[in-house]
């Protein structure tokens, strides 16, 4: 029953919102003329690699850099990226997660590989479950970039 209410409503989501979905990617392409989209790996259910699809709100292969937490001052992060950051515009796009089957509305935030090899046995119980859009956490912690602002390392901070 809940994977039927995930693709139906990520579906209606996905149509839905659309037309802000086409606004947003277009002014992330006129920004640097590069795809609008990031494709982040990432780990779901069943310790299986992903692709989680989500609007690029920083420059091309800020990922090269190996910081995987961000910092709502990291310098990595565009004028359209801020903008799209702060109505979190950029995780519309993970609604084709969920309608393929790789997420869930509702479940533990997907996280990179190097992430998850830390995991005790306890977290490593998260990974029995389809990740989700939201959580708890994603609701508590609605302001990490701002959290992890004033720390010299994000990653460490993240994981603390």
């Amino acid at each position: 029953m809940k994977r039927v209410l995930d693709v139906v409503l990520s579906g209606v989501g996905l149509i839905v919102s659309s037309p802000v979905l086409l606004a947003t990617m277009i002014a992330v392409w006129l920004q640097d003329f590069h795809s609008p989209f990031y494709i982040a790996p990432r780990v779901g259910r069943g310790d299986r690699d992903f692709r989680m699809v989500k609007l690029r709100s920083m420059v091309v292969n800020a990922d090269a850099s190996g910081v995987d937490s961000t910092s709502s001052s990291d310098t990595r992060i565009t004028s359209v990226g801020r903008f799209i950051r702060k109505f979190k515009l950029d995780e519309l796009m993970q609604l084709w997660n969920v309608l393929v089957g790789d997420m869930s509305l509702v479940g533990p935030r997907p996280n990179v590989r190097r992430e998850t090899e830390l995991y005790t046995e306890e977290e490593r119980k998260l990974l029995s479950v389809r990740p989700g859009i939201t959580d708890l956490a994603s609701i508590v912690f609605s302001d990490e970039g701002d959290i992890l602002k004033d720390t010299d390392d994000p990653d460490l901070a993240y994981n603390q």
